[in-house]
């Protein structure tokens, strides 16, 4: 019998532990998440990622100020000692900041599938993570190889690099040139060959001329460099008139030439752009709960419907007791709803005047612009012609009309109602 009883106790302890052991990973996961959220800026409207971004920032700001002004002599920032707590500091930020986006590198979506030492690896070797580690780890072991840290000022200025994480439109630019490598480097091995080919016909031209500018095809290529690219020092130029005919040749190529991986990059950076804004858009689309079950085709429709608008601070979107029938998605910026309670801001990735799909009802709130901000409009109208081609679409249309908890129409012939935001203000309450 006590043997029954020890038993059931260690079962009980061993339960009690495993629960305990589960609670306390999943706490871990959810400060993982968080921590990654936070680093990342998952959300538009989280103001604590906003906060330590922007500290991150300016301090990658000030890191390459610093760097800069150390090699005036005058400042002789290097015997101050504020320098030094600065630079250590520094250090220890960027230190964690490193440890801390390994940590949290499997919550990663581009990563999803993979074990956690195996996402944590694939990170650590990505040039973004390079770039983080030799943003200290140099000057952490430094002092054990005995380096004057003034010989890696250098190294400083690479933290300068890490300011791409939080420019869209750099992250953008590295992507076309990764895309567009291959044709990037036809370019330049054209380019190569004009230098070449134009270096070796003015060796021949002027080398009984001015051989000690032109006496060798080597000699040459400086010339043929500096005239391709258009820059021209004028410290080397042809006077006799094959070269002067070899002169005009090259400057004529070298126009050609630097036009075509210009316009190869302005072109795949538009391609770029609209990729991502396809994507955002997608996202907010699919997002909307009358959506949320549809296939990528019927989303795909959706989103070729949409119109964009521009709003600047203070104009009117929509005005109560007005007409109509259309819903919004917010794509860039804020707008204000103007509740009985007060004012209410959703922001980007929100919408509002999904009702108008579903029922008939007034304008029930008045719509600002609160600063300057981009809307994605779906027309009532577009939407019939939809539903005529996708049947699906409006019986889910009818579903949510039926729905027990929706409130009764205002007036008929309307597109928003309060009930559309009513959710939305204990969370933007909790934001401020």
């Amino acid at each position: 019998m006590a043997d029954k009883r020890s038993r059931r106790q260690g079962a009980g302890a061993g339960l009690r532990h495993s629960v305990r052991t589960f609670a306390e990973s999943a706490a871990l996961r959810r400060l993982r998440r968080r921590c990654y959220e936070v680093l990342e800026r998952d959300s538009a409207h989280d103001r604590l990622a906003e906060r330590v971004n922007f500290a991150l920032i300016a301090l990658i700001f000030a890191n390459v100020m610093a760097a800069i002004l150390e090699t005036v002599p005058s400042l002789a920032l290097h015997d101050r000692v504020e320098f030094h707590v600065f630079e250590l500091l520094s250090l220890v930020v960027f230190a964690i900041e490193y440890l801390l986006r390994i940590w949290v590198a499997p919550e990663n979506p581009r990563y999803r599938g993979l074990s956690v030492p195996a996402a944590r690896r694939r990170y650590a070797l990505t040039p973004t993570a390079l770039v983080d580690l030799v943003a200290w780890l140099p000057f952490v072991l430094s002092p054990l190889f005995g380096l004057d840290l003034r010989t890696l000022a250098i190294l400083r200025l690479v933290r300068f690099v890490k300011l791409v994480r939080y420019s869209p439109g750099m992250q953008s630019l590295l992507e076309v040139l990764r895309s567009e490598r291959q044709s990037l480097l036809a370019c330049f091995w054209l380019v190569l060959g004009a230098v070449l080919i134009s270096a070796s016909a003015m060796y021949l031209a002027e080398r009984s001329v001015q051989p000690d500018k032109f006496g060798s095809i080597p000699a040459a290529m400086w010339w043929a460099i500096t005239t391709v690219t258009t820059v021209g020092y004028g410290d080397a130029y042809p006077i006799s008139v094959p070269g002067r005919m070899i002169g005009a040749f090259t400057m004529l190529t070298g126009l050609i030439m630097l036009a075509l991986p210009v316009g190869i990059i302005a072109t795949a950076f538009v391609e770029v752009i609209k990729r991502r804004d396809f994507v955002v858009t997608w996202g907010m689309v699919a997002r909307v709960p009358l959506f949320a079950d549809l296939d990528a085709a019927g989303i795909g429709e959706i989103h070729r419907l949409l119109s964009s608008h521009i709003a600047e601070n203070g104009d009117v979107i929509v005005r109560r007791g007005q007409i109509g029938r259309s819903m919004y998605f917010i794509a860039s910026g804020e707008v204000e709803v103007e509740l009985p309670d007060g004012p209410v801001l959703i922001g980007e990735g929100d919408f509002f005047g999904e009702l108008a799909l579903i029922r008939n009802t007034s304008r029930s709130a008045t719509v600002r612009a609160h600063g300057r901000c981009m809307l994605l409009a779906l027309d009532g109208a577009d939407l019939d012609e939809l539903i005529h081609r996708r049947p699906q679409i409006g019986q889910r249309i009818r579903a949510h009309a039926k729905r027990a908890d929706a409130p009764e129409a205002v007036e008929p012939k309307g597109d928003l109602a309060v009930d559309e935001v009513a959710d939305m203000q204990p969370a933007n309450d909790a934001k401020g």
